[in-house]
């Protein structure tokens, strides 16, 4: 681990005034990413901006038919709300699924979205409900926000403050865990919205997150788990690896989707 300053900001105005001013400046979240990463001497920043003393960026609303979560605010805290468990539980069941206990109480959405880990669970979230990402400088919508593998449209120094979520009329999520890391083999996140079906795909994808098109159409004629019957979604843009090949993950994204719809349905 190469050397850097380190910082603690209390406001976001600091953050990004001290990211600004620096040579090479990388802010961190829960540091769950970050810091392995340092100590690989896979980033060698000039300066270290820790985010956890800006009490704005935690917290969770929930009003006027959306849930607000602060950008700070840890997995277990989603996973054990009750107020969002009340109107959008899907996200509960997903916060409950990432990593183990430690993560879980040091992992942030904020930075989960900021870091846009291919097999990470809540793109699934932003993306299958249509979330807002908002941030120091602008709204970004889940469409305009991911841009493949580890990248968003982030501008160099901004700062996520919180992402909106939409409470839809049902939603599910189910995902295969690898058994050491917890991430996604594959997750899918299935919500039924006023304007349709929107199901979101993470761990599978080469680019990262992406909608699964034909689950969609098919849940937009009959959203039960039967209407996926013989739905296959192609395996030519997935993701090969050392854990699974691009047809397994196939076959898995059509086997979660199932189970998030009747976990949607009240089903399981």
């Amino acid at each position: 681990m190469e050397d850097f300053n380190y910082t603690r900001p209390a406001s976001l105005s600091d953050a990004a005034a001290t990211h600004s001013n620096a040579d090479d400046a990388m802010y961190m979240a829960g540091g769950q990413t970050l810091i392995p990463v340092l100590k690989q001497g896979l980033a060698m920043p000039t300066d270290v901006v820790d985010l956890n003393a800006i009490d704005d960026l935690s917290g969770i609303t929930v009003s006027g038919g959306t849930v607000t979560i602060g950008a700070m605010t840890r997995h277990a805290l989603v996973a054990a709300s009750g107020e969002i468990k009340a109107v959008l539980p899907a996200l509960t069941v997903l916060a409950g699924g990432i990593g183990d206990a430690q993560v879980r109480n040091r992992g942030t959405i904020g930075g989960s979205l900021a870091n846009n880990d291919p097999s990470a669970d809540y793109p699934a979230a932003v993306m299958g409900l249509g979330a807002t990402v908002v941030t120091d400088q602008r709204e970004i919508a889940a469409e305009e926000y991911f841009d493949g593998m580890f990248a968003t449209n982030l501008e160099p120094g901004e700062i996520i403050k919180a992402v909106t979520f939409p409470v839809p009329e049902k939603a599910g999520y189910a995902k295969f865990p690898n058994p050491a890391s917890r991430y996604a083999l594959v997750g899918v996140f299935v919500a039924k919205i006023a304007s349709g079906v929107r199901v979101a795909v993470t761990g599978a994808g080469q680019e990262g997150v992406f909608r699964a098109t034909e689950i969609e159409d098919a849940l937009n004629t009959n959203f039960s788990a039967d209407a996926l019957s013989g739905v296959t979604v192609p395996a030519d843009d997935l993701m090969t690896d050392m854990h699974a090949d691009a047809e397994y993950r196939a076959n898995l994204i059509g086997v979660m989707a199932k189970r998030a719809v009747n976990q949607a349905n009240g089903q399981g």
